[in-house]
């Protein structure tokens, strides 16, 4: 370390780590990012970080080589203790046991305050849910545990030993949970009170850009829902969940990406995480599931289905910001990647990758979305050679983009039904959503999908990479109605079956009482989000004109909304999609930037006024910035 000093008369003076330094160990006993902290306050030396402080009793250092010869500053925005969240109610067991529940589940640490003799030891066991009786429930996060392990080492878990001198305070440092209750238990009576506990809501401190407000109570819960997930899982990059494995699956966040930068500005915090993509890239192009990874992941669990983030994310990053750096950055990375399935799966279609992952009851083929995703991947990197002035590679790729999708359509589609695979959920809606079926077969295909969603009684039958797809892929292609009435579902399965039993977060499994898998803190559902912003207010991104330079509104006033607002900050301002039922009247207002211009596409068959003049003459209308407002009858 070099900490270089400019004092007030000019001079500069640099402070260098060398072996002149002297360590100590401290209160700080033991720390994992999955258990917890061991903090024994006994061991606290006063006044260790001021100048007279003798140190003659620390001992010196031993020199490590650099992990790496680059130095690179941290260009993201720290993980920070975001908000402050008071205990909702505590629950005295007896003089040494109590429960505090914070009213929502979070990603971050606890805070107690407490009196006690320096004899008194407490634990702050972190759960997500209760036993019948009250006591905390790991159940649904520790199962992997042994005995032992949870004993010596118990999950979810500080401990803090008391110096006796007074009134204490701790809180953890180098790790977070994923909690709503906290159980602290003494080894001696103490007296807490329901101030006597607080919860820290911790995340990567991206700045919000999106908001949603709707006249359904379900619709705004599931949007706050989503919210808290993604937040949850952003520590620095996405991860699956907070409380588990802390893990950046990129299946998890490829799914969740849009719908992170309509709410979010995390743009740095992908750059990074592409950063951490090329650091784990093998010679021969290939991805681990999980990046970053400690060897893990190369041989289970990655595919185009998951490590498509490779080739998604720089192009959603694009869209969004209207950059291209990120895709410069990420080209020849995509572009092996690209290679290497298409050596292994010459023929065009791949049955390599996890597939729907966590489906209600119908499977889908694997060969059928992975090589879905492989089209995606292939046709984002031609897109990006046109943009990067590399014609040769728009050609080649194109040309293997259009070798993928007719592979796909040749083995799965039925032309004359618009049927893919045996025509479930997932079967038609990921061909729908990712641009596989033929112009001429859309409105057919997302009929067989809203019939499909109309015979399971509005209800998903779908995993995670269906959930992702289906709500898109219907409002897309005439169908917002019925996506409307599966987003606003509220009984098993559903987001909304979620939000009626409690949840203030995604879950990890649609089903409920699953004995394992049961996450209450996962983003890889969390589509939904992005899609309220697409296909409730219509705020899409014209791809001609990236960074929202000129911004397609596409709304939908479904039956079963009375309102609907939408805001998103992009690089040139905010955003607004709002429209509001007044009789038989809907009025919808707008609101475009500055040096930015729009294009509304109004729902077939609408007569649309604008002061008082009908524009029927056409459903799409283009506007420069400014505020509008239309009557749509």
């Amino acid at each position: 370390m070099d900490i270089r000093v400019t004092y007030t008369d000019g001079s500069v003076e640099t402070i260098t780590s060398d072996r002149s330094w002297k360590t100590s160990t401290g209160p700080i006993v033991f720390n994992s990012i999955y258990t917890g902290e061991h903090y024994d306050a006994r061991l606290e030396k006063s006044g260790w970080d001021l100048p007279d402080f003798d140190d003659k009793k620390w001992n010196g250092i031993t020199l490590r080589q650099a992990p790496s010869a680059n130095i690179v500053s941290e260009a993201m925005q720290p993980i920070r203790n975001v908000e402050r969240i008071p205990a909702k109610s505590m629950n005295k067991i007896n003089d040494s046991t109590y429960i505090f529940d914070l009213g929502r589940n979070i990603a971050g640490v606890s805070q107690i305050t407490l009196n006690g003799d320096s004899n008194t030891v407490v634990k702050l066991i972190h759960a997500e849910r209760l036993y019948k009786d009250g006591y905390p429930d790991q159940s649904n996060v520790d199962y992997f545990l042994d005995s032992a392990s949870k004993t010596y080492d118990p999950y979810a878990t500080d401990i803090y030993k008391l110096n006796g001198k007074g009134e204490e305070s701790f809180m953890p440092h180098f790790n977070y949970k994923g909690f709503e209750y906290v159980e602290v238990k003494s080894n001696k009576a103490i007296k807490l009170n329901k101030e006597s506990l607080v919860g820290y809501f911790m995340h990567s401190d991206v700045t919000p850009v999106g908001t949603i407000n709707s006249s359904s109570d379900l619709i705004n819960k599931i949007w706050a829902a989503t919210n808290a997930s993604y937040l949850s899982n952003l520590q620095g990059y996405p991860t699956d969940c907070p409380q588990r494995e802390k893990n950046g699956w990129t299946g998890d966040a490829q799914i969740a990406s849009e719908t992170g930068m309509y709410n979010f500005d995390g743009i740095t915090i992908y750059e990074k995480w592409m950063a951490d993509h090329r650091d784990e890239q093998q010679p021969n192009g290939v991805l681990p599931s999980i990046v970053p990874t400690d060897g893990w992941g190369y041989e289970w669990g990655n595919g185009p289905d998951w490590t498509s983030t490779i080739a998604i994310i720089p192009w959603n990053v694009y869209l969004f910001y209207g950059d291209t750096k990120i895709l410069s950055d990420n080209y020849d990375n995509i572009k092996r990647y690209v290679d290497h399935i298409n050596y292994m799966y010459p023929t065009g279609l791949t049955t390599w990758g996890l597939g729907d992952w966590a489906p209600v009851k119908s499977t889908t083929p694997v060969e059928l979305t992975s090589s879905v995703y492989y089209y995606t991947d292939v046709n984002i990197l031609a897109r990006a050679a046109k943009l990067l002035g590399r014609n040769g590679d728009y050609l080649t790729y194109s040309a293997l983009a259009k070798k993928v999708k007719d592979a796909i359509n040749a083995k799965y589609l039925d032309p004359k039904s618009g049927v893919y695979a045996k025509g479930h959920q997932t079967e038609q809606a990921v061909p729908l959503y990712w641009g596989i079926v033929p112009d001429s077969l859309k409105t057919k295909v997302a009929a067989n999908l809203a019939d499909s969603v109309a015979a399971n009684n509005f209800h998903l039958d779908v995993g995670i990479l269906g959930a992702k797809a289906i709500l898109g892929a219907l409002s897309d292609n005439g169908q917002a109605q019925t996506a409307y009435r599966l987003a606003s579902q509220d009984t098993a399965p559903s987001w909304g079956w979620w939000i009626v039993n409690g949840a203030t977060t995604l879950y990890e499994n649609w089903n409920i009482s699953a004995k394992r898998d049961l996450s209450l803190n996962h983003i890889m559902f969390g589509e939904i989000g992005a899609w309220m912003y697409k296909g409730l207010a219509g705020i899409k991104i014209d791809e001609n004109q990236p960074g929202f330079k000129n911004v397609i509104l596409s709304p939908n006033f479904v039956d079963g909304l009375d309102h609907f607002e939408a805001t998103h900050v992009g690089p040139y301002g905010q955003i607004v999609s709002s429209w509001k039922r007044e009789g038989k009247m809907v009025k919808y207002k707008v609101t475009i930037p500055a040096n930015s211009t729009a294009t509304i596409n109004f729902p077939v068959g609408e007569k649309v006024y604008f002061k008082g003049s009908s524009i029927n003459q056409t459903q799409q209308y283009k506007v420069v910035a400014g505020s509008y407002e239309f009557d749509v009858k």
